[in-house]
């Protein structure tokens, strides 16, 4: 049996996803933590992240299995090309999915609780894109499920404070996945599949500029409530810069730049985790 399909099928030959996972699980973590996260529960986490992200990609392509040979960028991925069947696919996901819920059975009862319900999001938000254009917000959620279940591993519950960086966390998604969606806007209008790219339509621009707004200020909220150092702020500063120059790279709807504005917020969640790292406050908790 050739593995390259199935490595290309859980998207492991693109890690971009893989990173915007983790990082507002990073966040939460070190959050939660106080700064000082348990190497159990962080070996745990990231191992799940990786896991659940492959999951997610070998789901949504069995659901768009069918569609992503009519979509340029997609038509050569496994399902597609019938390079991998869909018992394949099925087996392989159901795989990653017990490996992942084998790690959190080493947390407590709330985080496996959490686990469940993100698993439920990871599975069914790709069916979003068939019902509604807001997809993205489905994405959002499944990829800041991470925050809760942080918050729970480590203090054994979830408390407003943590929710509020599930908030922010969740509104990044809708940013860069709404750029990445236009990159597929037209093919994706003729297939008739929905987004908020097509959604916003003419106003994208716009309207992502606003989400970068709340992102931002809910994010600064969180650094007030967490006592955070100021470190912290200027690293909301660098990275709102690294929005504002997105905004700039798709304002003219090119699909390779906008590609590269979703890319770069790689950067935002890394330079966002290395604001809280340094700006956390030892012994100074919620």
């Amino acid at each position: 049996m050739q593995f390259r399909p199935y490595f290309y099928l859980m998207r492991l030959d693109k890690p971009i996803g893989i990173s915007l996972l983790l990082w507002p699980t990073l966040w939460a973590l070190w959050l939660a933590a106080v700064g000082s996260p348990d190497l159990k529960i962080l070996f745990i986490f990231v191992a799940g992240v990786v896991l659940m992200r492959s999951a997610g990609c070998v789901m949504n392509d069995i659901f768009d299995r069918n569609i992503d040979g009519l979509v340029e960028r997609t038509r050569q991925r496994p399902l597609a090309t019938g390079a991998v069947t869909v018992s394949q696919a099925l087996l392989l996901a159901a795989l990653l999915g017990l490996m992942a819920f084998i790690l959190v059975l080493f947390c407590n009862a709330l985080t496996i609780a959490f686990a469940v319900a993100g698993a439920i999001f990871a599975v069914t938000y790709p069916l979003l894109k068939r019902v509604t254009y807001l997809p993205q917000v489905g994405l959002g959620i499944a990829f800041s499920w991470g925050v809760p279940m942080a918050f729970a591993a480590v203090t054994h519950q979830v408390y407003s404070a943590a929710w509020l960086v599930f908030v922010a966390a969740a509104i990044w998604p809708v940013i860069y996945d709404t750029m990445y969606a236009m990159t597929d806007r037209k093919d994706d209008i003729i297939i008739g599949v929905k987004s908020t790219a097509i959604l916003f339509g003419k106003y994208d621009v716009v309207t992502l500029a606003g989400l970068i707004v709340m992102f931002l200020v809910l994010l600064i909220q969180a650094g007030i409530i967490f006592h955070l150092r100021n470190i912290y702020f200027f690293s909301l500063a660098m990275a709102g810069m690294l929005l504002m120059r997105q905004l700039w790279l798709i304002r003219g709807k090119d699909p390779q730049k906008c590609f590269q504005a979703f890319l770069e917020n790689n950067w935002v969640g890394m330079i966002i985790f290395f604001g809280i790292f340094f700006g956390v406050q030892q012994g100074v908790a919620v």
